[in-house]
């Protein structure tokens, strides 16, 4: 997995960057403190990039803490978990 501090927390921008960076089914996701995901995988290279809020996504190798303007990239079937640590809005999106 990626990580990358941007400082962008304007959804035009970062869905603008996604789009030109290839990335297809873009979307706004929320979920409310305390959601969790368990591990699972997904067929695509995914990005999340938080908007407001917090959450956490973990592999074997690394623990991200993810704030408003971080993103993290997981290439395909990397197995992964999540976990909101506050009420969190982030973008979504599939290459």
């Amino acid at each position: 997995m990626r990580y990358e501090k941007t400082g962008i927390t304007d959804v035009g921008k970062i869905k603008k960057i996604l789009e030109d960076e290839g990335y297809f089914n873009i979307f706004v996701w929320k979920d409310t403190k305390g959601t969790f995901y368990p591990t699972h995988t997904h067929p695509y290279d995914e990005v999340r990039w938080v908007i407001e809020g917090e959450i956490i996504i973990a592999n074997d190798e690394a623990e991200f803490i993810l704030s408003p303007g971080d993103r993290l990239n997981s290439p395909p079937n990397t197995p992964h978990w999540a976990k909101a640590i506050s009420n969190v809005t982030y973008v979504c999106g599939s290459r």
